[in-house]
């Protein structure tokens, strides 16, 4: 009302009316009409420390100079952000929105499907080396037709161990990456080299992987099988999902006239995709940099074990003034000449001398 009243000019004169007097005519405060102000268009809050037009530029940049097709706003926000020089940080949903604002989000986007089955178990593992899968898949060649692709990847970091590629995809061709992973992980292809140390080789059942030769190949390697549930490809989904983005970032982009050229292109994107490609699951690195996160995790674990707790048949033990780590009180002991001893157990002490301040006891089980 008071809006409007102010734009109003008076017939005789051509000015406006005076603010105080329609302030009067409909009753209202002339300090409650300047107490809220007009709100700013600006926005509000603090200004970033990178603009939009430069996100912009090194987003541009990164997708340029990305070695994948179509990869997602997180993943271009965690490459600007992991640089080792002009590393970038911006937040996600501010890169979703210049990115959607300059149409560069990726297109291969699916729809989704009515009726879809629940599945709420777990395929992945907490370790290397408990569950591989296999599977294959068809992909052209001009001039020479349809040709197979067969890969095994490890279930803990979705890195491919090995692959191989033929024209025939029978199951002597199934049989050749999972040989080829055994090798590369346990040096031999001997009868029984799996057997004992809980891996399990997960399939779908194709005819390949049914078939009576590649079942006694697997027996004679000591593989146990795991096959997926019937018309269940969920089961089977990180080796499905693989498949997925080799398509998308190789086979529907690239056209191959030779076996060579079909062979040297999908061999450079498994190094790449091994060594580069950045997964949301495993804290968003490549399959190598998470295994071998694993694996240092696992040195320090294994440093950080004091020597006292370990329990095997013969234990080295150094002797230090003041060093030797205390039992527990329940323990009964003696003491023989500054060697400390557990008496309820039977043992052989054997002296060294190293120095006259430490001492090497080797404890000898009498058993």
């Amino acid at each position: 009302m008071i809006s409007i009243l102010i734009n109003e000019r008076y017939s005789l004169t051509g000015k406006p009316y005076p603010k105080r007097l329609i302030f009067k005519v409909v009753d209202y405060s002339s300090s409650t009409w300047y107490e809220n102000p007009t709100p700013g268009t600006g926005r509000r809050g603090r200004k970033p420390k990178h603009g939009d037009e430069e996100v912009l530029q090194e987003i541009k940049k990164e997708i340029k100079n990305s070695k994948f097709n179509s990869e997602g706003y997180i993943k271009v926000k965690k490459r600007m952000a992991k640089r080792k020089v002009n590393a970038l940080v911006a937040g996600k949903a501010r890169v979703n929105r210049i990115m959607r604002e300059n149409n560069l989000l990726s297109p291969n986007r699916r729809p989704r499907k009515a009726n879809k089955r629940e599945h709420d178990g777990t395929i992945t593992t907490d370790a290397p080396t408990l569950m591989w899968a296999t599977d294959g898949k068809k992909f052209w060649i001009e001039g020479l037709g349809w040709h197979w692709f067969f890969g095994v990847i490890d279930h803990f970091n979705d890195e491919i161990i090995s692959w191989h590629i033929a024209k025939k995809g029978n199951r002597f061709a199934a049989m050749e990456p999972v040989r080829a992973a055994v090798r590369k992980t346990f040096g031999s292809i001997e009868k029984n080299v799996c057997k004992g140390i809980n891996l399990q080789l997960r399939s779908d059942h194709g005819t390949q992987y049914d078939s009576a030769d590649f079942m006694n190949e697997m027996k004679f390697l000591g593989l146990e099988m795991s096959k997926a549930f019937v018309r269940s490809p969920q089961c089977n989904g990180i080796i499905e999902r693989f498949h997925r983005t080799l398509e998308e970032q190789v086979l529907q982009i690239e056209t191959f006239s030779s076996f060579e050229e079909a062979y040297n292109s999908i061999n450079q994107f498994i190094n790449d995709y091994n060594t580069e490609w950045i997964f949301h699951r495993p804290d968003y690195c490549s399959p190598v940099e998470y295994r071998e996160k694993y694996a240092e995790s696992q040195r320090k674990e294994k440093d950080d074990i004091p020597s006292g707790n370990k329990d095997p048949e013969v234990q080295l033990v150094l002797i230090s003034s003041g060093s030797m780590p205390r039992r527990n009180e329940s323990d009964k002991q003696d003491i023989i000449k500054g060697v400390t001893t557990i008496s309820n157990n039977p043992l052989e002490i054997l002296r060294y001398n190293i120095s006259p301040s430490d001492q090497l006891v080797r404890y000898k089980s009498n058993k």
